[in-house]
């Protein structure tokens, strides 16, 4: 993997970060009930793919 790659590996890491931080804060402050719960899980599920770039950007 070259280094531009890595870099977009990266970059496509914290942005999806960032995604789900913002996702997560919102159904924490605005949201309750059945919409805060699925909100949360979809932020958990980001942080699959942000793993797997991340490492991708490690190697």
């Amino acid at each position: 993997m070259s280094s531009m790659d890595k870099m977009w590996a990266s970059f496509v890491a914290i942005g999806l970060m960032v995604v789900a931080s913002l996702l997560i804060s919102y159904a924490r402050t605005r949201t309750k009930g059945v919409v805060r719960v699925i909100l949360s899980f979809i932020a958990f599920i980001l942080f699959v793919p942000i793993l797997i770039y991340m490492l991708l950007s490690m190697f």
